[in-house]
């Protein structure tokens, strides 16, 4: 299959400023700066049932006029409604349009996307081919996931390039000519570079958890691979939070664009938020120890601030016998996909972690996220706590102060 992801330079996009000269990817990325939030903002109480109104969508996935194969795919997962997300984005993306959409973490925004490319490239797998920019190897191996799951029997094919591991099998996946590209920015631009990826076959432009590549140091990466794209495309941006940052980065990549904004406020409604006063580090985890032994704990993230600290928490509390499973930046991704299986099979309860466990994971029935250390950021607090109370179930978030 010829590598359709191919084009000239001529039709590129335009050039976006950078800021200076070109830096490898590895020094142009920075930690988030710190920021002291007030503990009162991690209190918020869920709203009850009562209170709710309930969703009426304006659409079912009938109503899109998907292919019946692809419809068929959709049925097998059992949607029949949108959630707010998918049915106010579903439609222009399938018109062509340029689109902003801004929800809550949970709230189904992969599916929100990545049916309208499926369609389009059912329709014409010949000239459509599009790129996804997700900012964690976490995130864009869910992202495949999902597309695997709807493009069942399709024959649509798709890459995978993310830090982390070898990248030659990655190369090979792109000569095979994909459909379908997912990537993390770093290692996109690498691929690139190495003239082994040639983006200006692109037509279609996912880029999913904007802000959260903005704070990770992507902004120098992000414009790179922009400038590798051609002008004529269809460019889409989503985001659970917003900055000044993103919406200058949305202004320069998006024509037009359609705005879905379906945030209820800075936080999920369903997720009761508390804090849990401590006094010390000792006293910190003996709190957590008694907490993890409450049985209506079922299913726990516990976000810690650093790596070695995650890992040493992850096997103090496997040792006291609460079986743990630890995910940061200094495992490789086979360990961390394994982690992360283990914790989704529920062979291990508990899940230690750093932020690249914040963003975009999707982990069915996570009754508590518990942050041992709180996070720098507020938008960090925001995404940590999106690990539970998804999909319109209870979750309860707790934040050691």
């Amino acid at each position: 299959m010829q590598n359709s992801f191919r084009g000239g330079r001529g039709d590129r996009g335009r050039r976006f400023n950078s800021g200076g000269a070109q830096r490898s990817h590895f020094n142009s990325r920075r930690a988030p700066v710190a920021k002291s939030i007030n503990p009162s903002r991690f209190i918020n109480k869920a709203k009850p049932v009562a209170e709710e109104i309930p969703f009426q969508p304006l659409h079912t996935f009938a109503d899109f006029n998907f292919s019946p194969a692809l419809q068929s795919n959709i049925d097998a997962k059992g949607y029949v409604n949108p959630t707010p997300v998918q049915d106010e984005a579903i439609e222009p993306l399938l018109a062509g349009r340029d689109l902003i959409g801004l929800a809550n973490t949970g709230t189904g925004k992969t599916a929100a996307f990545l049916l309208p490319i499926l369609q389009r490239l059912v329709e014409d797998q010949n000239s459509v081919r599009a790129l996804i920019i997700a900012p964690t190897r976490e995130l864009a191996l869910q992202i495949d996931d999902e597309f695997r799951g709807f493009s069942k029997g399709l024959e649509l094919y798709s890459a995978l390039c993310v830090g982390g591991v070898n990248i030659q099998p990655q190369i090979r996946q792109i000569q095979r000519g994909p459909h379908l590209i997912i990537g993390t920015p770093g290692r996109l631009k690498d691929l690139v570079q190495q003239k082994k990826l040639r983006l200006g076959g692109a037509n279609v432009l996912v880029l999913d958890e904007a802000d959260r590549m903005l704070d990770m140091g992507f902004i120098r990466d992000i414009k790179f691979l922009m400038n590798e794209l051609p002008t004529q495309r269809q460019s889409m941006c989503f985001s659970a939070t917003t900055v000044p940052e993103v919406k200058d980065l949305m202004n320069e990549m998006l024509s037009d664009p359609v705005i879905v904004s379906v945030r209820r406020g800075e936080t999920n409604d369903h997720i009761e938020q508390d804090v849990v006063k401590t006094t010390s580090k000792d006293h910190k985890i003996q709190v957590l120890h008694e907490l993890l032994a409450q049985p209506e704990f079922e299913k726990v993230i516990v976000f810690g601030q650093t790596k070695h600290g995650v890992q040493r928490l992850a096997e103090k509390l496997s040792s006291n016998g609460i079986m743990s499973e630890a995910i940061h930046g200094n495992k490789s991704q086979g360990q961390r996909q394994r982690a992360l299986n283990a914790f989704k099979q529920n062979r291990v309860r508990v899940l230690v972690a750093t932020d690249v466990a914040a963003r975009g994971l999707d982990i069915p029935n996570v009754s508590h996220v518990i942050n041992f250390d709180q996070p720098v950021t507020y938008e960090d607090y925001v995404h940590r706590i999106g690990r539970t109370g998804r999909g319109g179930k209870r979750g309860t978030a707790l934040t050691f102060v």
